[in-house]
């Protein structure tokens, strides 16, 4: 987890964001191949997601959300 001078994270792993989403880690690993996940490589292996895109992803579901139960 990278974090800035505030110490939140800025960035957190994809299992995180998984739950943060509220999906299986499986569902959120397909979600960044289908390039529907945002994500950074560090090295070789890790993938994170950066928090500020995450959080408008929640915020635009929300969103969407409410506008179908509108109708």
């Amino acid at each position: 987890m990278v974090r800035n001078d505030e110490s939140e994270p800025v960035c957190v792993s994809v299992r995180t964001a998984a739950k943060m989403l509220g999906v299986s880690r499986n569902t959120a690993y397909a979600m960044v191949r289908l390039k529907q996940l945002p994500t950074i490589r560090c090295g070789q292996r890790r993938l994170v997601v950066p928090l500020p895109a995450l959080r408008k992803m929640l915020g635009q579901a929300g969103t969407s959300e409410d506008n179908s139960n509108s109708r």
